[in-house]
């Protein structure tokens, strides 16, 4: 198991947001002890030249091998945040994604790859069910409460 660390530096990131009956595409974030601790939408950095639309169906296409469509202007936050005892900060573009109602057809849970050859793990998620006292948290921190005052995509 690899053990990730916030950059010392602002990133700026690029993440979808799929729906699937009203419930979140997200994958796992893992503490060091492998267990999971929260919960992320896809995505990532966002590369030098890159748009970060563009680089949001780029991470689709590569983590999950699969053509994804931005619908409306991305929503932006500001993130900083501490993960296992390092401080990070990102600035992050949110757009709505949808792909193919065929894509992971009866699929809860699916497995991908990192950029680094690590195996992930991702999966719808009710936001009701994020961020409590016994659940994972949904991260960035604060994207719980900027969804709440948005429309939710059933796609």
């Amino acid at each position: 198991m690899t053990t990730w660390r916030p950059s010392p530096r602002i990133r700026f990131k690029a993440l979808g947001l799929h729906w699937r009956e009203g419930k979140l595409l997200a994958s796992e974030v893992l503490g060091d002890d492998g267990n999971v601790k929260g919960v992320r939408p896809l995505g990532g950095s966002v590369e030098f030249g890159e748009t970060a639309e563009e680089a949001v169906v780029r991470e689709f296409r590569e983590e999950l091998d699969l053509e994804v469509k931005t619908h409306g202007p991305a929503l932006y936050l500001e993130n900083i945040y501490t993960h296992e005892g390092s401080l990070g900060h990102e600035v992050v573009a949110l757009f709505e994604v949808t792909f193919t109602d065929a894509a992971f057809a009866g699929e809860t849970r699916i497995e991908f790859r990192e950029s680094d050859g690590s195996s992930c793990f991702a999966e719808w998620f009710d936001l009701e069910e994020l961020d409590l006292l016994d659940g994972p948290r949904l991260y960035p921190n604060g994207l719980k409460a900027l969804l709440a005052g948005s429309p939710k995509r059933q796609g």
